[in-house]
């Protein structure tokens, strides 16, 4: 009766009524934080799934377009084989040793499917779009059919087509030279290593504390992404850094993700994408045999 008279009960159900409010919008703010982490984690987790993608869409429209006809979808390769360590040094060894009359071996360096020498239609002759589907690669045959193969090699060397008394290939091409330095680079990772005597020797490598998609904080989604892209970056400076005093001599290959690789792309020799995980030595050995692996192609 009190409260009545003096305007408190209105008062009191105003009160309850907006902590009710409260209580509510509470409810959805807590919401909407949860979305917001449960969104950065499924756009961590896209941008892996589509560079993954991406690869793969790349590998199937070269195929595509390597494919001619109808008579071309017929062919196919006698066998493949992935080549590295002592089973590639065996097989450059055979290669190299092979002798025929002046004129009688071709070479041919084939950069892309678009850019097949006539040398290489007229000796491979119906077999030919082989080639171009292997592209970019070496391609060698002799003028009696005894060797009709193709190699990717990890380092192509310029496109040139000719016939001699054996094959021309470098091992350059196929095998790492002394004092060549590989690095391994992720958006939280280093590792580098040289090489001395065919062994890769690790030198140093690091992990950097960057947030991931499973990093927990009040914050929203736009500052999470500034903060993890701002880690990178001081990560990718780092890298830099390291590079600097170690990687002076030499050629340097730059291996790992897709999306850092353009930082280094000035400074390397060479840049190739890499799928290698784990502590940073073990990684960096993964990311070399990966790299420094040759697809036979035997025709």
């Amino acid at each position: 009766m009190l409260d009545e008279l003096l305007g408190r009960a209105e008062l009191k159900a105003r009160i309850a009524e907006l902590e009710d409010e409260r209580d509510a919008l509470e409810g959805r703010l807590e919401g909407e934080s949860q979305r917001r982490k449960d969104a950065v984690r499924a756009k961590q987790e896209a941008e892996v799934e589509v560079n993954r993608l991406e690869d793969r869409i790349e590998e199937l429209e070269d195929r595509v377009e390597r494919i001619g006809d109808d008579d071309d979808d017929a062919l196919d390769y006698r066998s493949t084989e992935d080549l590295r360590g002592g089973r590639l040094r065996e097989i450059l060894r055979r290669l190299d040793s092979f002798e025929t009359s002046p004129e009688g071996a071709l070479t041919a360096v084939v950069p892309n499917e678009r850019s097949l020498p006539s040398s290489v239609e007229d000796a491979f002759g119906n077999r030919a779009p082989l080639v171009r589907r292997a592209a970019p690669c070496v391609a060698l045959t002799d003028d009696a059919g005894l060797v009709s193969v193709a190699l990717e090699p990890p380092r192509l060397p310029d496109g040139f087509d000719a016939w001699d008394d054996g094959f021309t290939l470098e091992d350059g091409w196929f095998l790492p030279q002394p004092a060549t330095s590989v690095a391994l680079v992720r958006a939280d990772l280093f590792a580098l290593g040289t090489y001395e005597d065919g062994e890769l020797v690790y030198q140093t490598g690091f992990e950097s504390d960057v947030k991931s998609a499973h990093s927990k904080g009040g914050f929203s989604q736009a500052r999470f992404e500034r903060i993890r892209e701002g880690q990178i970056d001081d990560h990718l400076d780092d890298c830099h850094e390291v590079l600097d005093e170690y990687a002076t001599d030499g050629d340097l290959i730059v291996l790992g993700e897709r999306t850092v690789l353009g930082e280094f792309r000035e400074r390397a020799t060479q840049t190739a994408t890499v799928d290698a995980s784990g502590e940073p030595e073990a990684a960096l050995d993964i990311a070399a045999r990966e790299f420094w692996t040759t697809r036979l192609y035997r025709l």
